[in-house]
């Protein structure tokens, strides 16, 4: 049975180069999501989240590969991140943030396969999803993106860039939250070899 790798298969939307931003046209996919609000270092809602995140992901995949025939990697966790001043992502004011974290899952899952997967997760865990918890489609377009490496805290000199030259350069402006993939774990790396996708959805202004 192959095992589809999407960071192989989809190589444009995840292979951006460092220090330069390039367009991409990012396809409408699924995600498995969550909500939440605040610090992603000190908020309890977004520990949980990514842990939902990734044992729902992950019973989703054996399913797949149980019921379908179908295995693949599971990708690497994304976040969409905004708040009222787009500020406070350059002056890591974290505070204010909001976000929706989330993780692909493949066009060959279905509604079913996700609502079975997510009441296994949940015996599991012996607990109740968060309530934002779903199986969505996100279509993001257009969009501009780098390679970030290094710690997370030092992005904010990169997205000055992006708002105050790139965009007004290429005569565009927002057209969507701020998107962040990680992928690496940080758990497991030095902030110094951190490497993450910013991922700017924008549109023509006017």
């Amino acid at each position: 049975m192959e095992k589809i790798d999407f960071r192989k298969a989809r190589k444009s939307l995840y292979t951006p180069p460092a220090g330069a931003f390039v367009v991409v046209d990012v396809p409408v996919m699924q995600f498995v999501m969550v909500d939440g609000a605040g610090d992603p270092n000190t908020s309890v809602a977004y520990s949980a989240a990514v842990e939902w995140l990734y044992g729902v992901s992950y019973a989703v995949k054996f399913a797949a590969k149980d019921s379908l025939g179908q295995d693949y990697v599971v990708p690497p966790l994304e976040g969409l991140w905004w708040a009222d001043d787009p500020q406070s992502f350059v002056t890591r004011d974290k505070d204010k943030w909001r976000w929706t974290m989330m993780i692909m899952a493949p066009d060959f899952i279905d509604r079913a396969l996700f609502d079975a997967a997510l009441a296994k997760t949940a015996r599991k865990r012996g607990a109740l999803p968060p309530q934002t918890l779903r199986f969505a489609p996100y279509d993001e377009g257009q969009s501009l993106q780098t390679l970030h490496l290094g710690s997370y805290d030092d992005e904010g000199p990169v997205l000055a860039r992006l708002h105050d030259v790139v965009m007004p350069g290429m005569g565009v402006t927002f057209n969507g939250p701020h998107h962040e993939i990680y992928l690496n774990d940080p758990r497991k790396t030095d902030a110094a070899k951190l490497k993450t996708i910013l991922r700017q959805p924008v549109k023509a202004v006017g």
